[in-house]
Protein backbone atom coordinates (compact mmCIF):
# COMPACT_ATOMS: atom_id res chain seq x y z
CA UNK A 1 0.00 0.00 0.00
CA UNK A 2 1.19 3.17 -0.78
CA UNK A 3 2.43 6.24 2.15
CA UNK A 4 -0.43 8.30 -0.11
CA UNK A 5 -3.07 6.20 -0.25
CA UNK A 6 -2.73 5.50 3.50
CA UNK A 7 -2.82 9.07 4.44
CA UNK A 8 -5.93 9.53 2.08
CA UNK A 9 -7.74 6.70 3.47
CA UNK A 10 -7.05 8.05 7.18
CA UNK A 11 -8.24 11.87 6.24
CA UNK A 12 -11.34 10.13 4.50
CA UNK A 13 -11.92 7.89 7.35
CA UNK A 14 -11.93 11.07 9.54
CA UNK A 15 -14.09 13.13 7.67
CA UNK A 16 -16.86 10.59 7.44
CA UNK A 17 -16.91 9.74 10.72
CA UNK A 18 -16.90 11.55 14.46
CA UNK A 19 -13.10 8.86 15.60
CA UNK A 20 -10.11 10.52 15.96
CA UNK A 21 -7.05 9.19 14.80
CA UNK A 22 -3.68 9.19 16.19
CA UNK A 23 -0.98 8.64 14.10
CA UNK A 24 2.51 7.88 15.03
CA UNK A 25 5.25 8.94 12.39
CA UNK A 26 8.10 6.21 13.73
CA UNK A 27 9.81 5.33 16.25
CA UNK A 28 10.40 8.35 18.67
CA UNK A 29 13.58 7.07 20.16
CA UNK A 30 11.94 7.71 24.10
CA UNK A 31 12.19 5.44 26.70
CA UNK A 32 9.27 2.79 27.12
CA UNK A 33 7.12 4.18 30.28
CA UNK A 34 5.70 2.18 33.04
CA UNK A 35 2.01 2.12 33.84
CA UNK A 36 0.14 -0.07 36.50
CA UNK A 37 -2.88 -1.63 34.79
CA UNK A 38 -3.75 -3.93 37.26
CA UNK A 39 -3.53 -3.91 41.11
CA UNK A 40 -4.23 -5.80 44.08
CA UNK A 41 -5.18 -4.25 47.21
CA UNK A 42 -1.72 -3.26 49.45
CA UNK A 43 -0.10 -4.73 46.79
CA UNK A 44 3.20 -1.75 46.74
CA UNK A 45 5.78 -2.37 46.06
CA UNK A 46 5.95 -5.82 44.62
CA UNK A 47 5.23 -5.91 40.34
CA UNK A 48 4.66 -8.07 37.45
CA UNK A 49 5.96 -7.00 34.45
CA UNK A 50 3.29 -7.04 30.91
CA UNK A 51 5.49 -7.49 27.92
CA UNK A 52 3.58 -7.45 24.57
CA UNK A 53 4.60 -9.34 21.55
CA UNK A 54 2.53 -8.21 18.57
CA UNK A 55 2.81 -8.98 14.66
CA UNK A 56 5.22 -10.19 12.72
CA UNK A 57 8.29 -11.34 14.73
CA UNK A 58 11.41 -9.97 12.54
CA UNK A 59 14.34 -8.83 13.46
CA UNK A 60 13.84 -5.61 11.34
CA UNK A 61 11.80 -2.14 12.12
CA UNK A 62 7.83 -2.42 11.14
CA UNK A 63 6.55 -0.34 8.67
CA UNK A 64 3.48 1.76 10.15
CA UNK A 65 0.81 4.01 8.21
CA UNK A 66 3.77 6.77 8.49
CA UNK A 67 7.41 5.91 8.37
CA UNK A 68 8.57 2.95 10.34
CA UNK A 69 8.21 1.56 13.89
CA UNK A 70 10.59 0.17 15.87
CA UNK A 71 12.74 -3.49 15.34
CA UNK A 72 10.07 -6.22 17.44
CA UNK A 73 13.04 -7.92 18.37
CA UNK A 74 15.00 -5.22 20.04
CA UNK A 75 12.10 -3.64 21.63
CA UNK A 76 11.16 -6.76 23.27
CA UNK A 77 14.62 -7.36 24.81
CA UNK A 78 14.88 -3.93 26.10
CA UNK A 79 11.86 -4.39 28.01
CA UNK A 80 12.95 -8.00 29.18
CA UNK A 81 16.51 -6.20 30.40
CA UNK A 82 14.57 -3.99 32.03
CA UNK A 83 12.46 -6.24 34.17
CA UNK A 84 15.62 -7.96 34.92
CA UNK A 85 17.44 -4.59 36.56
CA UNK A 86 13.87 -4.01 38.45
CA UNK A 87 14.30 -5.88 41.69
CA UNK A 88 10.65 -5.07 42.33
CA UNK A 89 9.05 -7.44 39.83
CA UNK A 90 9.43 -11.11 40.14
CA UNK A 91 8.29 -12.21 37.15
CA UNK A 92 7.24 -11.49 33.87
CA UNK A 93 3.74 -12.26 31.39
CA UNK A 94 4.40 -12.24 28.27
CA UNK A 95 1.28 -10.88 25.42
CA UNK A 96 1.50 -12.98 22.71
CA UNK A 97 -0.83 -11.37 19.62
CA UNK A 98 1.16 -13.06 16.41
CA UNK A 99 0.67 -15.03 13.69
CA UNK A 100 4.93 -16.02 14.01
CA UNK A 101 7.60 -14.57 11.63
CA UNK A 102 11.00 -15.20 10.76
CA UNK A 103 12.83 -18.26 12.07
CA UNK A 104 15.70 -16.61 13.20
CA UNK A 105 14.30 -13.66 14.78
CA UNK A 106 11.49 -16.25 16.77
CA UNK A 107 14.45 -18.24 17.63
CA UNK A 108 16.40 -15.12 18.96
CA UNK A 109 13.09 -14.38 21.49
CA UNK A 110 12.75 -17.86 22.44
CA UNK A 111 17.00 -17.50 23.09
CA UNK A 112 16.28 -14.57 25.36
CA UNK A 113 13.43 -15.65 27.03
CA UNK A 114 15.33 -18.73 28.25
CA UNK A 115 18.25 -17.00 29.42
CA UNK A 116 16.08 -14.29 31.57
CA UNK A 117 14.71 -17.08 33.48
CA UNK A 118 17.99 -18.46 33.86
CA UNK A 119 20.14 -15.14 34.99
CA UNK A 120 16.85 -13.71 37.33
CA UNK A 121 15.13 -16.49 38.63
CA UNK A 122 11.59 -15.16 37.34
CA UNK A 123 8.81 -16.81 36.17
CA UNK A 124 7.49 -16.22 33.00
CA UNK A 125 4.00 -17.13 31.76
CA UNK A 126 2.68 -16.50 28.33
CA UNK A 127 -0.78 -15.30 28.02
CA UNK A 128 -2.14 -15.73 24.13
CA UNK A 129 -4.69 -13.39 22.63
CA UNK A 130 -6.42 -13.59 19.17
CA UNK A 131 -3.55 -15.26 17.44
CA UNK A 132 -0.12 -16.91 18.96
CA UNK A 133 0.95 -19.21 16.17
CA UNK A 134 3.93 -20.74 14.29
CA UNK A 135 6.92 -18.41 15.93
CA UNK A 136 4.19 -16.99 18.11
CA UNK A 137 4.07 -20.45 19.54
CA UNK A 138 7.64 -20.88 19.31
CA UNK A 139 8.34 -18.32 21.74
CA UNK A 140 5.42 -19.26 24.28
CA UNK A 141 7.23 -22.45 24.56
CA UNK A 142 10.48 -20.50 26.37
CA UNK A 143 8.12 -19.54 29.01
CA UNK A 144 6.88 -21.50 32.19
CA UNK A 145 3.25 -22.22 31.08
CA UNK A 146 1.47 -21.17 28.41
CA UNK A 147 -2.57 -19.61 28.81
CA UNK A 148 -4.89 -19.09 26.12
CA UNK A 149 -8.15 -17.90 25.53
CA UNK A 150 -10.71 -20.47 24.40
CA UNK A 151 -11.05 -18.88 21.17
CA UNK A 152 -6.91 -18.14 20.77
CA UNK A 153 -5.89 -19.31 17.43
CA UNK A 154 -2.53 -21.39 18.00
CA UNK A 155 -0.48 -23.98 16.54
CA UNK A 156 0.52 -24.37 13.23
CA UNK A 157 4.33 -25.63 14.28
CA UNK A 158 5.99 -26.33 11.50
CA UNK A 159 8.57 -24.04 8.90
CA UNK A 160 7.91 -22.38 5.51
CA UNK A 161 9.70 -21.31 2.45
CA UNK A 162 8.19 -19.19 0.14
CA UNK A 163 9.51 -19.74 -3.43
CA UNK A 164 8.42 -18.43 -6.70
CA UNK A 165 8.65 -18.65 -10.40
CA UNK A 166 7.91 -16.23 -13.29
CA UNK A 167 9.97 -17.91 -15.79
CA UNK A 168 7.13 -19.84 -17.90
CA UNK A 169 5.26 -16.04 -18.04
CA UNK A 170 8.45 -14.44 -19.24
CA UNK A 171 9.07 -16.89 -21.38
CA UNK A 172 5.51 -16.25 -23.16
CA UNK A 173 6.95 -12.54 -23.80
CA UNK A 174 9.91 -13.17 -25.24
CA UNK A 175 12.09 -12.84 -22.16
CA UNK A 176 14.59 -15.55 -21.26
CA UNK A 177 17.29 -15.36 -18.20
CA UNK A 178 20.34 -17.14 -18.18
CA UNK A 179 22.40 -16.56 -14.54
CA UNK A 180 25.97 -16.98 -14.41
CA UNK A 181 27.06 -19.02 -11.48
CA UNK A 182 29.84 -20.20 -9.85
CA UNK A 183 28.30 -23.56 -9.37
CA UNK A 184 25.11 -25.19 -9.90
CA UNK A 185 23.31 -24.34 -6.65
CA UNK A 186 24.48 -21.17 -5.86
CA UNK A 187 20.84 -19.52 -7.75
CA UNK A 188 18.75 -21.96 -6.18
CA UNK A 189 15.21 -21.34 -6.69
CA UNK A 190 15.82 -18.61 -9.36
CA UNK A 191 12.64 -17.10 -10.03
CA UNK A 192 13.67 -16.40 -13.03
CA UNK A 193 14.66 -19.54 -14.83
CA UNK A 194 12.73 -22.98 -14.87
CA UNK A 195 12.03 -24.90 -12.03
CA UNK A 196 14.96 -27.44 -10.97
CA UNK A 197 14.11 -30.06 -8.94
CA UNK A 198 16.96 -30.82 -7.58
CA UNK A 199 17.60 -26.97 -6.24
CA UNK A 200 13.73 -27.99 -4.37
CA UNK A 201 15.37 -31.26 -2.59
CA UNK A 202 18.32 -29.27 -0.82
CA UNK A 203 15.29 -26.19 0.29
CA UNK A 204 13.21 -29.03 1.45
CA UNK A 205 16.40 -30.54 3.34
CA UNK A 206 16.42 -26.53 5.24
CA UNK A 207 13.35 -26.53 6.01
CA UNK A 208 13.48 -30.23 7.35
CA UNK A 209 16.34 -28.98 9.36
CA UNK A 210 14.49 -26.41 10.96
CA UNK A 211 11.22 -27.88 11.86
CA UNK A 212 13.28 -30.96 13.38
CA UNK A 213 14.24 -28.36 16.00
CA UNK A 214 10.62 -26.87 16.19
CA UNK A 215 9.28 -30.58 16.78
CA UNK A 216 11.71 -31.04 19.34
CA UNK A 217 10.87 -28.64 21.47
CA UNK A 218 7.48 -28.82 21.53
CA UNK A 219 8.39 -32.82 22.43
CA UNK A 220 10.62 -31.70 25.20
CA UNK A 221 8.68 -28.94 26.14
CA UNK A 222 5.28 -29.76 26.35
CA UNK A 223 5.29 -33.48 28.11
CA UNK A 224 1.59 -33.28 28.37
CA UNK A 225 1.43 -34.44 24.75
CA UNK A 226 0.35 -37.83 24.15
CA UNK A 227 2.76 -39.55 21.90
CA UNK A 228 0.15 -40.41 19.61
CA UNK A 229 -1.25 -37.11 19.62
CA UNK A 230 2.67 -35.54 18.55
CA UNK A 231 2.34 -35.99 15.20
CA UNK A 232 -0.99 -34.25 14.56
CA UNK A 233 0.02 -31.56 17.34
CA UNK A 234 2.73 -30.54 15.05
CA UNK A 235 1.93 -31.07 11.02
CA UNK A 236 1.43 -27.08 10.88
CA UNK A 237 -2.63 -27.28 11.70
CA UNK A 238 -3.82 -24.80 13.45
CA UNK A 239 -6.29 -25.25 16.65
CA UNK A 240 -8.30 -23.27 19.20
CA UNK A 241 -7.35 -22.87 22.49
CA UNK A 242 -9.66 -25.02 23.73
CA UNK A 243 -8.45 -27.78 21.44
CA UNK A 244 -4.30 -26.83 22.14
CA UNK A 245 -5.61 -27.88 26.02
CA UNK A 246 -6.97 -31.16 25.43
CA UNK A 247 -3.59 -31.64 22.96
CA UNK A 248 -1.30 -30.90 26.02
CA UNK A 249 -0.34 -27.48 23.55
CA UNK A 250 -1.13 -25.20 26.85
CA UNK A 251 -1.55 -25.36 30.22
CA UNK A 252 -4.92 -23.22 31.46
CA UNK A 253 -7.52 -21.53 29.71
CA UNK A 254 -7.67 -18.00 30.57
CA UNK A 255 -6.67 -14.30 30.15
CA UNK A 256 -4.13 -11.73 31.32
CA UNK A 257 -5.83 -11.93 34.48
CA UNK A 258 -5.11 -15.58 34.70
CA UNK A 259 -2.00 -15.43 33.96
CA UNK A 260 -1.37 -12.88 36.55
CA UNK A 261 -2.58 -14.97 39.02
CA UNK A 262 -0.51 -18.26 37.63
CA UNK A 263 3.11 -15.70 37.82
CA UNK A 264 2.11 -14.56 40.75
CA UNK A 265 1.88 -17.95 42.43
CA UNK A 266 5.41 -19.51 40.60
CA UNK A 267 7.05 -16.53 42.28
CA UNK A 268 5.55 -16.87 45.34
CA UNK A 269 3.63 -13.73 46.46
CA UNK A 270 0.08 -13.30 47.08
CA UNK A 271 -0.20 -9.99 45.89
CA UNK A 272 1.19 -7.52 43.47
CA UNK A 273 0.26 -4.33 40.61
CA UNK A 274 0.99 -5.62 37.41
CA UNK A 275 2.90 -3.06 35.26
CA UNK A 276 2.99 -2.48 31.34
CA UNK A 277 6.04 -1.44 29.68
CA UNK A 278 4.51 1.04 26.60
CA UNK A 279 5.52 3.97 24.21
CA UNK A 280 5.45 7.11 24.83
CA UNK A 281 2.33 8.82 23.33
CA UNK A 282 0.00 5.43 23.48
CA UNK A 283 -1.69 5.40 27.09
CA UNK A 284 -1.78 2.10 28.73
CA UNK A 285 -5.03 2.47 31.38
CA UNK A 286 -5.53 -1.71 30.62
CA UNK A 287 -3.41 -4.57 30.36
CA UNK A 288 -4.86 -4.99 26.77
CA UNK A 289 -3.89 -1.39 25.80
CA UNK A 290 -1.74 -1.84 22.32
CA UNK A 291 -3.03 0.86 20.16
CA UNK A 292 -2.60 4.58 20.04
CA UNK A 293 -6.36 4.96 19.98
CA UNK A 294 -9.54 2.88 19.92
CA UNK A 295 -13.13 3.47 18.55
CA UNK A 296 -16.20 3.11 21.44
CA UNK A 297 -16.11 -0.57 23.05
CA UNK A 298 -12.54 -0.52 22.94
CA UNK A 299 -12.38 -2.70 19.33
CA UNK A 300 -8.77 -1.10 17.78
CA UNK A 301 -8.40 0.80 14.82
CA UNK A 302 -5.54 -1.64 13.26
CA UNK A 303 -7.06 -2.22 9.32
CA UNK A 304 -4.48 -0.20 8.12
CA UNK A 305 -1.29 -1.78 10.08
CA UNK A 306 -2.75 -5.51 9.27
CA UNK A 307 -2.19 -4.21 5.71
CA UNK A 308 1.46 -3.26 6.16
CA UNK A 309 2.00 -6.36 8.19
CA UNK A 310 0.70 -8.11 5.19
CA UNK A 311 3.24 -6.59 3.07
CA UNK A 312 5.82 -6.73 4.91
CA UNK A 313 5.71 -10.33 5.44
CA UNK A 314 5.68 -10.23 1.82
CA UNK A 315 8.79 -7.90 0.95
CA UNK A 316 11.03 -8.45 3.98
CA UNK A 317 14.52 -9.31 2.64
CA UNK A 318 12.71 -10.18 -0.66
CA UNK A 319 13.12 -13.99 0.87
CA UNK A 320 14.04 -15.73 3.89
CA UNK A 321 12.07 -19.11 5.94
CA UNK A 322 9.10 -18.66 8.12
CA UNK A 323 7.72 -20.06 11.87
CA UNK A 324 4.54 -18.50 10.29
CA UNK A 325 0.70 -19.06 10.13
CA UNK A 326 -0.27 -17.32 6.72
CA UNK A 327 -3.86 -17.87 6.16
Amino acid sequence: MSRYVAVVLVLVLGACSPLNFSVNLGATGEKAREAVVLRDPGAWPLKIALIDLNGVIADARRPQVLGVGANPVDEFVQRLERAERDGMVRGVIVRINSPGGTVVASELLYDEIRRFRARSGKPVVASMGEVAASGGYFVALACDAIIAQPSTITGSIGVILPTMNISEGLSRIGVRSRAVTSAGNKDLANPFEPMDEAHYVILQGLVDDMYGRFREKVATGRPGIRPEDLESATDGRVYTGAQAIEMGLVDELGGVREAFDHVKALAGIEKASLIKYHDPGIPARTPYASSPETIPGGTEINVLQIRLDAEFIATWNGAGAYYLWMP
